[in-house]
């Protein structure tokens, strides 16, 4: 089921003196908490996978499958995701995938084998898949063009900040309890608790939450009234959205964004351990230090753009300088990178880079400006999928040409190769509000 349009609407009227509540930014708030949690349930087997290993007696093929499956799995029902947050009820279909997804986290504590185990985390990532569509749908009913940066970023915050603490609170459950299986019970139950939290706060649209009052409905109606023609398109069917060049444009650019991201991601330790000489210890930490970074990143970028478009600046150049400007930085950031012989100073210049390359947040308010109230979860769900299936191939790349050279130089030219693409694809989207339903 569609959510209501803002002209369909009957507003009550607002006191003059009435000032407006902040229900919307809560919402965003809240999911960024579940994006977060997200991350966090991802990076499990990821630090339980020794322990698990050596209990279940998996060989390091099996080790490979069995981090990949959460990813096959949650890339391939991004598409479907998309189209049940667009057919369905969006608090409905968050609650039910957050309490799905940490039932499953739940249920892998149970496997008496790798099987049952990969099992369990196909089915988190079919779980999780309708998250970050499900924050699109959510920027563009409730928050107004000026505001979309903002909250875009606060849903994909979540990445940097459960990848930065993902780690360190999974093994300290395992520590804590002396057990994977414990510490898998307790993100799943916490995990739950959240969605039962996400069922009683988010609402589909403004006009159904009960917190909400007249100035702040107001406020978001009439951020988002159009000026459409009598007679102009108000919905585009997707296959001819397929064909748009923006549309087209924002795809490749995710593809970008999370190829640099899931690159670092899965490599980083390792490049900081063997070309530097990092210590677990010294790695946790900078892994740490780099993805907060990121997180910092991703809120001031939301800020600075919204801030802007919100002093009459053309949505067109702001977006497009935002995110070209900061590919570009990221992009010298790691050619340094690849030329530093100090480990400091290597730390220093991915801080920098993910600090900028985590601006391209704001890539979840695109969506929901190209396609409609009606197309949003279905296009963030394909876009989605474009991404992840970078992040599928981008680590296997990443490996073969470790292997083959023996050094991180080629690897770190790559992200570099990929963050000038996305400064390009970025710069070919129109971001101007098409008045689509």
């Amino acid at each position: 089921m569609n959510n209501p349009s803002a002209e369909s609407l009957a507003l009550p009227a607002a006191s003059a003196t009435e000032r407006a509540t902040n229900v919307r930014w809560r919402i965003f708030l809240i999911m960024l908490l579940l994006t977060a949690i997200n991350y966090i349930d991802r990076a499990s087997l990821s630090v339980a996978l020794p322990l698990i290993s050596s209990e279940f007696q998996i060989p390091p093929a099996l080790e490979g499958l069995m981090l990949s499956a959460f990813f096959w799995s949650y890339a391939l029902m991004q598409i479907p995701g998309g189209m049940l947050l667009d057919r369905f009820h969006t608090r409905r279909v968050i609650v039910v995938a957050t309490v799905a997804w940490g039932a499953f986290q739940a249920l892998a504590a149970g496997a008496h084998n790798w099987i049952t185990l990969l099992i369990t985390r196909m089915g988190l990532g079919v779980a999780e898949s309708p998250i970050m569509p499900a924050g699109a749908k959510l920027n563009g009913a409730w928050l107004t063009p000026n505001e979309r940066g903002r909250g875009a970023v606060l849903v994909d915050g979540g990445a940097p900040l459960g990848s930065a603490f993902g780690a360190i609170i999974i093994a300290g459950l395992i520590g804590w309890f002396d057990s994977w299986r414990i510490a898998f019970v307790i993100a799943g139950v916490g995990t739950m608790l959240a969605g039962v939290l996400a069922w009683k706060y988010i609402r589909n649209h403004p006009s159904e939450h009960p917190g909400v009052n007249a100035a702040e409905l107001a406020h978001i109606t009439a951020g988002n009234a159009t000026l459409s023609q009598p007679g102009a398109v108000t919905s585009i069917p997707f296959k001819e959205l397929l064909k748009d060049r923006s549309v087209l444009a924002m795809f490749a650019g995710y593809c970008c964004i999370l190829s640099v991201f899931y690159g670092l991601l899965t490599w980083m330790p390792s490049y900081l351990h063997q070309t530097h000489g990092l210590n677990i210890s010294g790695m946790g930490g900078a892994t740490f230090l780099i993805f907060m970074c990121g997180f910092i990143g991703e809120l001031v970028g939301g800020y600075l753009g919204d801030k802007w478009k919100s002093s009459g600046a053309s949505p067109n150049l702001v977006m497009r300088s935002m995110f070209s400007g900061s590919a570009l930085v990221a992009a010298l950031c790691m050619l340094a990178t690849a030329y530093t012989a100090q480990a400091s100073q290597a730390i220093g210049l991915l801080c920098v880079a993910m600090f900028f390359i985590r601006w391209c947040g704001m890539y979840w308010c695109i969506p929901s400006i190209l396609g409609g109230t009606s197309k949003t979860g279905v296009l963030a769900g394909t876009m989605n999928f474009c991404g992840n299936m970078a992040g599928v191939i981008v680590p296997i790349m990443i490996g073969l040409i470790v292997q083959f050279t023996g050094s991180y130089f080629l690897v770190l030219i790559f992200f570099v190769v990929m963050a000038l693409l996305l400064a390009i694809f970025s710069s070919l989207i129109d971001y101007r509000e098409r008045g689509l339903t």
